[in-house]
């Protein structure tokens, strides 16, 4: 009999302790999720963007003529004296090469001037044996005229004649300077390059650019020697502890700045961040490429340093920098993160823990930045709320707080 209850007894027993297995399997169990306490304290909302530091005056040297300007001889960083320094040497630079055509018209440019050169010697020749028969002419008139066997009247036209002459000698002879200069044209026409370059470095001086400021040099533009034209850039000069920054912002972030909030100077390589101040916002937009090849409107704001010299002395021009400029403070402010918020429809929503279960709680929200939320209702100081909440989180769903801070 006992064999018997023992036999029937036993599949209860298994089919229990499966069934008890299966509950204590899929019974709910708590979820883990990271903490933290809603509390209230200061809070900035500010407007981040990547600048980079420039020379507040920056003064570029250009080449004041075209010619050939001489290696640079300094170094960026090198210091200049104003008017004394110089910073450019200019040189005439050789005439181009010519083709065959070129080369032949300018050889009978040069018998053309030779011949009409010959030609004006001819007329001066011509003349001046005129201007001598006159002249002869003219002094026998006088000594006739004076024993008074010509009249007057003949004696003043060998006067005329002598004096018509000897002007048109001084004609013939201006005529023949005018072709000895055409044919020097035509000749320097001719000249090779080479013989060009040579007849330049002898006898043509070269013109030296001094710096206009007293500074360092930034950049330089032309290092090595080469034909440069009227107005190409040279130099860089200017104070490199003189510097301010320029942040090019978008034109709709713009519009929430003003000249003289405050600006937090981070990502530049210093430990600390440094303060400085907007001083200017640019009343003109541009159009830049971003990097996803979309085009953008942005202004630039200009920010001085708020920090004496000594703190940021390293930097230089051109160097990068973040900047978070300040467009609002609060004190006493109850805050929220950002990751622990979510959209539920069309409020803002957050869990909330109560007696050890995650509550949805709607919440109305204020000013954010790029970290945390203003809570203006719905949250309290002190309650606890979960960050980041997954989609095992629920209303009403039992877990397990991981505390952050």
């Amino acid at each position: 009999m006992a064999e018997m209850m023992r036999k029937s007894l036993f599949p209860g027993v298994a089919i229990l302790l499966v069934a008890v297995g299966l509950v204590y399997a899929f019974w709910p169990r708590p979820v883990p999720v990271s903490v933290i306490t809603a509390e209230r304290g200061p809070m900035l909302v500010t407007i981040e963007d990547e600048g980079e530091t420039r020379v507040k005056e920056a003064y570029t040297i250009s080449a004041p003529l075209s010619g050939r300007v001489a290696r640079f001889d300094g170094h960026v960083g090198d210091s200049v004296a104003a008017g004394l320094s110089v910073v450019a040497t200019i040189r005439p630079s050789n005439p181009s090469f010519h083709d065959v055509r070129t080369h032949s018209g300018l050889e009978a440019a040069v018998r053309a001037a030779e011949a009409e050169r010959d030609l004006a010697r001819a007329h001066v020749a011509s003349a001046a044996a005129a201007n001598e028969f006159a002249q002869a002419e003219f002094k026998r008139g006088r000594n006739l005229a004076e024993r008074g066997t010509i009249s007057l009247s003949g004696l003043d036209r060998a006067r005329m004649e002598a004096r018509t002459k000897k002007a048109e000698l001084n004609e013939a002879r201006a005529a023949l300077r005018v072709r000895e200069f055409q044919l020097q044209t035509a000749q320097a026409a001719l000249l090779d390059p080479a013989s060009a370059n040579r007849a330049a470095t002898s006898e043509l001086c070269c013109f030296e650019v001094r710096a206009p400021v007293s500074g360092t040099i930034l950049r330089v533009f032309q290092e090595s020697e080469a034909v440069v034209q009227a107005g190409a850039p040279l130099v860089e000069i200017g104070d490199p502890s003189d510097l301010e920054i320029v942040v090019d912002m978008l034109s709709t972030d713009a519009v929430l700045v003003s000249p003289g909030d405050d600006v937090l100077i981070e990502g530049w390589g210093g430990e600390r961040s440094l303060n400085g101040r907007v001083r200017r916002i640019e009343p003109f937009g541009f159009t830049k490429i971003s990097a996803l090849g979309i085009d953008e409107q942005r202004v630039n704001v200009i920010i001085d340093f708020a920090d004496p010299p000594a703190l940021w002395r390293k930097l230089g021009h051109g160097y990068r920098v973040v900047s978070r400029i300040v467009i609002w403070r609060g004190k006493d402010i109850l805050q929220a993160p950002l990751s622990a918020l979510f959209r539920t429809q069309d409020a803002w929503t957050l869990f909330k823990i109560v007696d050890g279960r995650a509550r949805l709680s709607k919440i109305q929200v204020g000013r954010m930045n790029s970290r945390s939320a203003e809570i203006r209702s719905g949250l309290g100081a002190g309650d606890r709320i979960v960050l980041h909440p997954s989609d095992r989180i629920e209303d009403g769903v039992r877990i397990i707080a991981r505390e952050t801070r």
